[in-house]
């Protein structure tokens, strides 16, 4: 599993890159989060909500009501123009911390999301 802190650190960009393929909703975040980790992270609501009530503050994404052909109205978000500019931020941090940590473990270590 991912640590608490290296979950919290990457939950702006993740939720960032996820809203930046297309509109979606907490539900389906959690689930895409799951998915795109093959288990290893496991986001609950109780975290996901005040990350997406903190990036809509900040004016990066946006909220609206749909209701989908079956079922009941859910609330949506997408990114925003700005929230574009914050994920291009986020990412050349990342990608920064990605070379220094790849220089430090060396080329012989190969990335596997199974422990």
């Amino acid at each position: 599993m991912i640590s608490k802190e290296l979950a919290g650190a990457s939950t702006r960009p993740i939720l960032l890159s996820i809203l930046s393929r297309s509109e979606s909703y907490g539900y389906a975040i959690i689930q895409d989060v799951r998915d795109l980790s093959d288990g290893i992270m496991e986001w609950k609501e109780g975290m996901l909500y005040p990350v997406l009530h903190r990036l809509e503050d900040e004016k990066l994404i946006e909220s609206f009501w749909k209701t989908p052909d079956s079922g009941r109205p859910r609330k949506y978000y997408r990114l925003l123009a700005a929230g574009k500019e914050a994920l291009e931020a986020e990412k050349l941090a990342w990608l920064s911390v990605n070379a220094m940590l790849s220089q430090l473990w060396g080329p012989e270590r190969r990335l596997s999301l199974s422990y």
